[in-house]
């Protein structure tokens, strides 16, 4: 759900007008439209490198883990859901708001990965390797937006 849609519907269902402050919030996401879709733009067209990059910065950090097992089927999955978070992310810039992201990314992650037998802290350390290298593609002013959405799904890990 977008930011604008939240606050439209916040305000329905109260059955009022948007109150100034919201407007205010509306105005901003509206004048940030421009850097969101650079930022998304830089993801999806970087999303094959961010992943590949990020997963060799991971298997340095943790070369014993079931995606750099040499078994390609595991190697492929692994990367296809890496890819499947930064798209994830990219929506969510879209939408200006962390819901999707908190929706459809966090609920149940750590269960999932525990049925998986993926350690949870690989999960975990190779998110931060998918961070820093989505934030090597683009300027430190995007960077710092992109930043926040990693650091949810890291934190979700916890």
């Amino acid at each position: 759900m977008s930011l604008v849609t939240e606050l439209i519907l916040n305000a329905d269902s109260e059955a009022r007008y948007p109150a100034p402050k919201e407007l205010r919030i509306f105005q901003d996401f509206a004048k940030t439209g421009d850097q969101r879709i650079r930022i998304a733009k830089a993801l999806a067209e970087n999303e094959q490198q961010i992943v590949q990059n990020g997963s060799r910065r991971f298997w340095e950090r943790c070369p014993n883990t079931p995606s750099n097992s040499g078994n390609e089927r595991k190697t492929a999955s692994c990367q296809r859901d890496q890819g499947w978070y930064v798209r994830l992310i990219a929506y969510s810039i879209l939408a200006g708001s962390e819901r999707p992201l908190e929706e459809i990314g966090t609920v149940g992650i750590k269960e999932m990965y525990n049925n998986l037998e993926i350690p949870i802290r690989n999960i975990a350390e190779c998110m931060r390797c998918l961070k820093e290298e989505a934030m090597s593609v683009m300027s430190e002013e995007d960077g710092q937006e992109v930043a926040p959405y990693f650091d949810l799904i890291i934190q979700s890990l916890s």
